[in-house]
């Protein structure tokens, strides 16, 4: 998607994307007044005996050290290091904001959120719905806000594009108290992603956002599909939990509940036996021992039967999504194809859409080979629906969130 040359005078044109995790955190510095990448970068291994911190600024080389990097603190005050040896400190008059990824907003949060105490407070009481990640949020947040407490700092949720699905799509048929009870029901995830791809798809096909429904793929180790009406998400596949959906890299995707209560009464699993199962050795790592998908071409290339099984049983599942999301549109203007093995994967995107043609779904076989790294068709010239592959850019996404709710108006310029 294009960017603009230009941003008002009055405002500064930088925004700080960090996303914490609980042994990293990932970084981009964006100038808004044309997207420029000023600097990236990856903090990793932290709390650990040797940590890492890989910096590279706009032109120039990686800068690699090994560190002693303790906490989240030390990692971020590393980070400013960096970006100060470039010019590009956190005390810098042109920095407009901080934008962080935050997992789960649950339906408190629907919108990204200028970071206060109370949202602080509010994105604490979700930590039971993302133990795992919300925690690790957290910490950047507080971190990055000791460090700069006069830059505004903005928490973009994953989960907030879904927030727009009907209850019906929403709810889980489980008794409502329960459900209510327990904030039991469908969020999705991968949002940002869903947000900026089901955009420039609209672009990529010159049509009007309003008037594109498009299916998005989102295919990496983790992955996800949504069903998206004019640019508003009426069904994603992720659920309560990132869990939910299509098979991932190490997560089930879609099984039956009981599985739950036969490994608990029949194989005496405890219930953080099978959390771990569900999220790390399931997948496509639990069919045939690996979660690259290069690898498991490889393998399936060359007669591996388990191999073979594990990318059946992944484009199968894809496939019923999309299925299951036409029904759910009525009319689809594209199916899009992103993230690691969305954007990189021919032999999953031809795979997935094989004996769709009734649907008006086909993919070229030379377009699709064609390596590139630019959003692009891969279906036939006169295919009733489009096939794209669009690169994802969550931090494009969060930068242009975070911009425009710092300063209250509409964009001045197309986000990234």
């Amino acid at each position: 998607m294009t960017v603009p040359s230009s941003v008002p005078d009055r405002h500064p044109t930088r925004v700080l994307v960090l996303n914490s995790g609980s042994s990293s955190v990932k970084y981009q510095l964006i100038d808004m007044a044309g997207g420029a990448r000023l600097a990236t970068g990856l903090a990793e291994r932290i709390g650990e005996s040797a940590s890492w911190l890989t910096h590279t600024p706009d032109g120039g080389e990686p800068r690699v050290r090994q560190l002693a990097l303790t906490d989240h603190e030390a990692a971020l005050k590393a980070v400013a290091e960096e970006l100060s040896a470039d010019r590009l400190g956190l005390d810098s008059p042109r920095l407009a904001a901080i934008g962080h990824r935050v997992v789960h907003g649950g339906q408190r949060f629907t919108a990204p959120a200028v970071i206060d105490e109370e949202v602080l407070a509010q994105i604490e009481r979700l930590v039971p719905l993302a133990p795992l990640h919300n925690p690790a949020n957290l910490t950047g947040i507080r971190t990055a806000r000791a460090l700069n407490p006069g830059v505004p700092q903005v928490a973009v949720f994953d989960t907030a594009f879904h927030s727009t699905m009907p209850e019906y799509a929403a709810r889980y048929a489980v008794d409502v108290a329960t459900a209510d009870a327990h904030r039991i029901r469908r969020y999705g995830f991968h949002g940002t992603s869903h947000a900026y791809v089901s955009r420039a798809t609209a672009e990529l096909l010159g049509r009007p956002l309003e008037d594109t429904n498009t299916i998005v793929l989102h295919l990496g180790n983790g992955a996800s599909a949504s069903a998206v009406a004019g640019g508003v998400c009426v069904d994603t596949s992720m659920g309560l939990t990132p869990l939910e959906g299509l098979v991932m890299g190490t997560r089930s995707g879609d099984l039956d509940p009981a599985v739950v209560l036969h490994l608990s009464r029949v194989a005496g699993y405890s219930i953080d036996e099978i959390d771990d199962l569900l999220n790390r050795r399931s997948g496509l790592v639990g069919l045939c021992g690996d979660n690259d998908m290069r690898e498991i071409r490889r393998r399936r290339d060359e007669g591996d039967p388990a191999a073979r099984l594990a990318f059946e049983v992944y484009v199968h599942r894809v496939r019923k999504y999309v299925g299951a999301y036409y029904a759910v549109l009525g009319r689809v203007d594209a199916v899009t194809f992103t993230a690691g093995v969305g954007e990189n994967a021919a032999a999953v995107r031809g795979a997935a859409l094989s004996g769709l043609e009734g649907l008006g779904l086909e993919v070229d076989p030379v377009r699709n080979e064609e390596p590139s790294r630019r959003a692009r068709l891969i279906s036939p010239p006169d295919a009733r629906v489009a096939v794209a592959v669009v690169p994802t850019d969550e931090e494009m996404e969060i930068a242009t969130q975070t911009y425009r709710l710092v300063f209250d108006e509409s964009a001045p310029f197309e986000p990234g």
